[in-house]
């Protein structure tokens, strides 16, 4: 069975921990980053080494955060060499969004997928290809 890394990006440390525990509940992880803000997860991803021949790494973030939304995550996250963005996948986690919102972080690029809360691995599995 082929494994992912992970990182939750998720204000709320409750949250982070629900996501967590989902992710390592379906067997499918292998290392599972959890950030409280946005603009740490970002630097966290330029500052890490990425190859080839890592896993492919699954992001799960929050749309609706402080300080940097996962709006401005994206955007930012667009902007990265192609050699990195190409061993990450987002997927966009909402709670009560309206469409205009759910419709504005599906028109990005590098967002592959979008799911409600709370995390379930139910919901979770079918998404991890």
């Amino acid at each position: 069975m082929e494994k992912y890394k992970f990182i939750i990006i998720d204000d709320s440390a409750l949250d982070c921990y629900i996501a967590e525990k989902m992710i390592r509940y379906t067997g499918k992880c292998e290392d599972v980053h959890c950030f409280l803000g946005a603009t740490e997860a970002l630097e966290f991803i330029k500052t890490s080494a990425v190859s080839a021949d890592d896993p492919l790494t699954i992001i799960i973030l929050d749309v609706l955060m402080p300080i940097m939304s996962g709006f401005v995550f994206v955007e930012e996250f667009e902007k990265l060499p192609e050699n990195i963005k190409d061993r990450y996948r987002i997927i966009a986690l909402t709670s009560s969004m309206n469409k205009n919102d759910i419709d504005k972080i599906c028109s990005y690029d590098t967002v592959n997928d979008i799911m409600d809360k709370p995390i379930t691995a139910e919901t979770l599995s079918p998404l991890l290809f």
